[in-house]
């Protein structure tokens, strides 16, 4: 009976110093957002943001975001944001100067995430060259054709160097945990594209957030299932806004609509982080 509990109590006692030791390697993880673009005016929402006449008379100020995910001593940028020739939108601050301000190259982001291929989500992805490209699958063969991304309205000219196998990329076909720990996690919510994807970003202090990428361009536009007439699929677009709406609820996730203006708050002001 004495060996039998002695040996229960070492048993205790490895698995608490195998949870100490995993609590102590866990890596911090923070979210910065940067500004990648400057907002224009309140715009009128209902004719392009919906095809059902959901937001009469709704104006609302849209803004460019980009995402600074920390996870120990690697680093990911998620979207890039208006191009610097974006004229009257185009960022006030470029995003290698704004690495800059948090003492960071470019060469040291070991990976751009993409959330899908329209301009203003790609606009200074070539200023990270080093960076393994992450992208939806869907996207990613729309763009390898210049003539379907001319067709899909963006231009793929901003990957020249992943197109032409200068760079790294990962084509993400579904879901894929970036760092391989459950902390940065690409979803899958094609229907805005063909590979549209979201980030969920797990934070010790402020918990789970989701980062909308464009699966909802303003609140109203997610609460209400809205659906802007240049997305690729409809059903989708809706099956995705309803799949983050439940894993938000059971996560008890902070969701981001990275156009809307009123989200931008729900992140601390640059340069501070979430963690």
């Amino acid at each position: 009976m004495r060996h039998a509990l002695y040996l229960l109590a070492l048993g205790v006692c490895a698995n608490a110093l195998i949870t100490a030791s995993a609590s102590a390697q866990a890596p911090e993880v923070t979210l910065t957002r940067l500004d990648c673009g400057t907002p224009n005016p309140p715009t009128e929402v209902n004719q392009r943001f919906t095809d059902i006449n959901a937001y009469p008379g709704v104006k609302l100020t849209l803004v460019y975001s980009c995402y600074l995910v920390k996870h120990g001593n690697d680093y990911m940028v998620w979207d890039t944001g208006q191009p610097t020739t974006a004229g009257p939108v185009a960022p006030k601050v470029p995003l290698p100067e704004l690495l800059g301000k948090l003492e960071l190259k470019p060469d040291q982001i070991k990976y751009v995430g993409i959330s899908h291929y329209h301009g203003d989500h790609i606009g200074q992805v070539a200023a990270l060259p080093q960076s393994t490209l992450l992208i939806g699958k869907g996207d990613w063969d729309v763009l390898l054709d210049a003539k379907a991304a001319k067709t899909a309205g963006t231009d793929n000219a901003n990957f020249t160097h992943w197109v032409s196998g200068g760079g790294k990329v990962e084509p993400v076909r579904l879901d894929q945990d970036v760092f391989g720990d459950g902390t940065v996690v690409m979803l899958n919510t094609p229907g805005h594209t063909p590979g549209h994807h979201v980030l969920l970003v797990k934070l010790k202090e402020m918990g789970n957030v989701i980062l909308s990428g464009d699966m909802a361009h303003f609140r109203e536009n997610y609460d209400l299932e809205g659906v802007p007439s240049f997305n690729t699929d409809r059903s989708q677009t809706i099956a995705s806004i309803e799949r983050v709406k439940q894993l938000a609820k059971n996560l008890n996730a902070t969701v981001i609509i990275q156009h809307d203006a009123r989200d931008v708050g729900k992140l601390p002001a640059f340069p501070a982080a979430a963690k």
